[in-house]
C-alpha cells in the first residue's frame, strides 16, 4: 500500500513547486590573464559557473558569497585558494582559510593539492584548519602549555564531583553547565556576570566558579578557552596581532553563518589592516542560534564593509528541481534573510512524497514499510537513506520500529541511549518497575531522588537493614533513616502505598497518575531542573511517554517491550564498523546540516513539533533568546524555518515528508510550513500555483477511531445503505458522515 503522495493531506492544488532549471552553458568568460588557470579547471571536470568565477576572481576588498544549499561552495573557495596562487602567485604563507571542521580543512587541502599545476609544499604552507586549531597553534607559539580538556565525559564527571562536594545533592545536568558557561565565554563575558538572585542561580554561579579554579589548578584549558584567551592575547599584544596582519593577507571563512560574536571578532582584527575578508555563507542554513550563531553578520556584512562586494551563487548540484523549488517556497516565507530564489541543475520526474499517518507509531511503521520497498527493489541501499527529525523524543517511535525489525542503523545523536533511559523519563519507569518487583534495587535507586532522599546514601542504609531485616518493600527501611524528617517518612509510605496501587493500572493511566501525585510539583519545585531544560521539553517527553505506554494493556507488557528493545539494541550496538557503513543515518536535523543523501525521510513535520512548541511560544518563555529590534517569536518561528529549508535540503533524489495527525497523544495540523509553500503565490522564475477551488460537503464513511484519519467518499445510494463497514487501515468500525472536499 502506497501511504504517500505528491501533496500535503488537504491540499487540493494539483500543481508542484518547481525550481527554475539551470541549463550549462558554454563559459566564455575568460580574461587574458587567467584563461588558462580556468580551461585547465575544465580539463580536470571543474566547469564552474559564473557567479562561481566571479567569486574565484575577487581579489581586494571585502567579499560576501552567499552559497544556497548545494551551490558548491566548496568548489568555489578550493578553486580560488588555487587562483591566488597560480594566477595571482600570492604566497601561500600569506592565505588562512577558517573551516569549522577538521575534515572540512582536510578535504580542502586534499582538493587544492589535486588542482592542476599545484605545488604540493606550497599547499602544505597554506594555513588551513579550525578556528580552534589555529588559535591553538598561536597560544602555543606564545608559551601558552595548559593541556585541552576536550573530552566531554570527563567534564562532566569533573561537575558532577564538584557539585558532590559542595553538596548538592541532586546535580544539575552537565550539558546545561556547560552551555552556560560557553554561551557566556562567547560573549567575553564571565562567571562573575552571572545573576545570583535565586538559590538556583547562586548554585549555579558557585559550581561554575569552582569548575574555572578546578580548571587553572590542573592546567586545563577548554576549546572556548582557546578562543578566550587568543582574543585577550590580540588585544593586549599589538606587535603580534600586527604581524598576523601582515602575514595573512588572504583571509577566507567558510560556514559564515555559523560563527559566533567571538569568532567574528577575532577574523576582524586580523583582516583590519589587508580588509582582503572573503566569507561564504547561507543565512537560510543559520540554525545553531543556541550556540551563539548569529546570522545578522550576514545580513548587516555590506553595513560593516560598505565596500563589500555581495555574490549570490544561486544554482543548485545537489537536488533534483522539484526538492529545491519545495525549498525555495518553504524558506520564501522568512522576512530576515537575503533575498535569492535557486535554480536547479537536475531535471527530474521525482517528486517530494507526503504523508499524514495516525501518530508516531504509525509513521514509523509506513516508513520503514517504504524504506524496505525501496531497498528490496535495488533503488537504494540502507547507508543511502536519512531519517531526519526535530528533537530526540520525536525519535522516539522510528527508533524502536528500527530496532524491532533490526534495520541497520546509526543514531547520530542518541547514542548508547535510548528514549527509556532519559533523565526525565527513567524515573517513572523505575516506578513502574518497582510495582511488578518491589525487590528490584537498581529501581529504587531512581525513585529515590523523586523523595529528595540522596541516592547513595538511601540506597546504603536499605543494603545494610535487608542484612537482617529481609523486607518484601526494600523501601520502607527508608522510614527507620535517622536524617530523614517526619515528613519524609510519610512521603515514603505514600509512595510505597501508590507503587503497590500502580500494578493493576493500564501503563498510560498509571504515568498520568505519577504525573498527578508527585512528579509534575516534583519538577516544578526543583529548580535545577527549571534551569537545566525549559517547561515546553520536559512536558513534551513527558507526553512522548504517555504516548508510548498507551499501546501496551499492562506494566509488565510494557516493561517486557522495553527491556526487548533494549536487547535487541543492545546486540545490534556490538556489531562491527561495517555494518554501520552500510545503516540508515538517523539524526537531528540540526546533525544533518552539511550533509546530503540520495533520500530523505523528514518525520514529524506538524504543528508543535516542527515547528516546534517552544518556537511557537517563544514570547512566554523566558530562556529563549532576545533579539534586539525583532520580536523573539518571529525570529524563533523563521529559525524553525530555516530548520525545516535544511532538512529539505539534504535530499538529492527523493524526499518524504510526514505529518503525524496525533502527536503524543494531541491532535496536530500540518507544518504551516508546508501548507504555506503550496497555498502562497510561487515565484516568477517557478510554476504558478492555481487558486483553490471552493470547499463542498459530501456524504461519507468516516473512520470512528479517533486515532484514524481514514475515510471513503459515499457515490451511491446503496453504498450508503450498507449497514456495516470495516476501516481498511485500522479495522475499527466506519460510520456514515461528512467531508470538505474541493468542489
Amino acid at each position: 500500500m502506497n501511504y504517500f503522495s505528491n501533496r500535503p493531506f488537504g491540499i487540493s492544488s494539483s500543481m508542484m513547486p518547481n525550481a527554475e532549471v539551470y541549463h550549462n552553458e558554454n563559459h566564455q568568460h575568460y580574461e587574458s590573464e587567467d584563461r588558462f588557470y580556468f580551461q585547465r579547471l575544465e580539463e580536470k571536470g571543474i566547469c564552474l559557473n559564473e557567479a562561481q568565477m566571479k567569486a574565484v576572481r575577487h581579489m581586494e576588498g571585502p567579499c560576501l558569497t552567499l552559497a544556497g544549499a548545494g551551490s558548491g561552495k566548496t568548489s568555489v573557495l578550493v578553486s580560488r585558494t588555487g587562483y591566488l596562487l597560480q594566477v595571482k602567485h600570492v604566497p601561500p604563507e600569506n592565505i588562512l582559510l577558517l573551516t569549522f571542521s577538521k575534515k572540512a580543512a582536510m578535504e580542502m587541502k586534499q582538493r587544492v593539492a589535486s588542482l592542476p599545476d599545484i605545488n604540493r609544499n606550497a599547499v602544505n604552507r597554506i594555513q588551513a584548519g579550525t578556528f580552534h586549531s589555529f588559535f591553538l597553534f598561536l597560544l602555543r607559539s606564545r608559551g601558552v602549555s595548559q593541556e585541552i580538556l576536550g573530552n566531554e565525559r570527563f567534564k562532566h564527571i569533573v561537575l558532577k564531583q564538584l557539585q558532590r562536594k559542595i553538596g548538592i545533592q541532586e546535580p544539575y545536568q552537565p550539558e546545561t553547565l556547560l552551555s552556560t558557561l560557553s554561551n557566556l565565554k562567547m560573549k567575553m563575558e564571565t562567571v562573575e556576570d552571572l545573576p545570583d538572585k535565586t538559590t538556583a542561580e547562586k548554585e549555579v554561579k558557585k559550581i561554575l566558579l569552582m569548575f574555572e579554579e578546578w580548571k587553572e589548578n590542573n592546567q586545563k584549558i577548554d576549546f572556548d578557552d582557546i578562543l578566550v584567551k587568543a582574543c585577550e592575547m590580540l588585544r593586549n599584544d599589538e606587535k603580534l596581532l600586527d604581524a598576523l596582519q601582515k602575514r595573512f593577507q588572504y583571509i577566507m571563512v567558510d560556514e559564515f553563518q555559523d560563527t559566533n560574536w567571538l569568532q567574528y571578532e577575532l577574523i576582524q582584527m586580523i583582516a583590519r589592516q589587508s580588509r582582503n575578508l572573503f566569507v561564504v555563507g547561507d543565512d537560510d542554513q543559520t540554525i545553531y542560534s543556541f550556540n551563539g550563531a548569529d546570522n545578522s553578520f550576514i545580513l548587516d556584512f555590506d553595513k560593516k564593509y560598505p565596500d563589500a562586494k555581495v555574490i549570490t551563487l544561486d544554482i543548485n548540484y545537489r537536488s533534483n528541481s522539484h526538492i529545491v523549488g519545495l525549498g525555495n517556497q518553504v524558506i520564501s516565507g522568512n522576512k530576515y534573510r537575503r533575498q535569492k530564489t535557486l535554480r536547479a541543475v537536475k531535471e527530474e520526474p521525482v517528486k517530494p512524497q507526503y504523508s499524514r499517518p495516525s501518530n508516531s507509531d504509525e509513521e514509523a511503521e509506513w516508513i520503514i514499510s517504504k524504506i524496505k520497498e525501496m531497498t528490496r527493489e535495488g533503488k537504494l541501499k540502507y547507508k543511502d537513506i536519512a531519517i531526519l527529525h526535530r528533537t530526540s523524543s520525536s525519535s522516539r517511535a522510528i527508533f524502536e520500529r528500527l530496532v524491532i525489525e533490526e534495520v541497520p542503523f546509526f543514531s547520530y545523536n542518541l547514542g548508547d541511549q535510548h528514549f527509556y533511559d532519559h533523565w526525565i523519563v527513567k524515573p517513572l519507569i523505575d516506578h513502574l518497575r518497582l510495582s511488578l518487583v518491589p525487590r528490584n534495587f537498581s529501581a529504587i535507586e531512581g525513585v529515590l531522588p523523586t523523595l529528595y532522599i540522596n541516592r547513595e546514601a538511601g540506597v546504603k542504609f536499605i543494603t545494610i537493614q535487608e542484612e537482617t531485616a529481609r523486607k518484601k518493600y526494600p523501601m520502607i527501611h527508608l522510614t527507620d533513616m535517622h536524617t530523614l524528617q517526619e515528613f519524609q517518612r510519610n512521603k515514603v509510605k505514600e509512595r510505597i502505598k501508590l507503587i503497590k496501587s500502580l500494578s493493576a493500572e493500564a501503563p498510560a493511566a498509571a504515568v498520568k497518575r505519577m504525573k498527578k501525585e508527585f512528579y509534575d510539583s516534583y519538577l516544578d519545585t526543583n529548580e535545577r531542573v527549571s534551569v537545566t531544560e525549559h517547561k515546553e521539553n520536559i512536558k513534551e517527553t513527558l507526553a512522548e511517554l504517555e504516548a508510548s505506554a498507551d499501546r501496551f494493556p499492562s506494566i509488565s507488557a510494557f516493561i517486557a517491550f522495553i527491556d526487548n528493545m533494549t536487547e535487541k539494541h543492545e546486540k545490534m550496538q556490538h556489531q562491527d564498523k561495517e555494518s554501520f557503513a552500510e545503516a540508515i543515518s538517523l539524526m537531528t536535523i540540526h546533525r544533518s546540516k552539511g550533509l546530503e543523501f540520495p533520500a530523505v525521510f523528514v518525520i514529524g513535520a506538524s504543528e508543535g513539533n516542527l515547528p516546534h512548541s517552544s518556537a511557537v511560544n517563544a514570547d512566554k518563555l523566558e530562556d529563549k533568546i532576545h533579539h534586539e529590534a525583532r520580536k523573539k517569536d518571529v525570529m524563533a518561528i523563521e529559525e524553525e524555518r530555516r530548520l525545516m529549508y535544511v532538512a529539505i535540503t539534504r535530499a538529492k533524489r527523493e524526499l518524504f515528508i510526514s505529518s503525524p495527525a496525533y502527536y503524543q497523544g494531541e491532535k496536530r495540523e500540518i507544518s504551516r510550513f508546508l501548507t504555506d509553500a503550496f497555498r502562497e503565490k510561487l515565484s516568477k522564475k517557478e510554476t504558478p500555483l492555481k487558486k483553490e477551488p471552493p470547499k463542498i460537503k459530501v456524504a461519507a464513511w468516516v473512520c470512528s477511531s479517533d486515532q484514524c484519519i481514514a475515510w471513503s467518499r459515499i457515490k451511491t445510494e446503496a453504498d450508503q445503505k450498507v449497514k456495516r463497514k470495516v476501516c481498511p487501515m485500522c479495522e475499527a468500525r466506519m460510520v456514515v458522515g461528512e467531508k470538505l472536499v474541493s468542489g
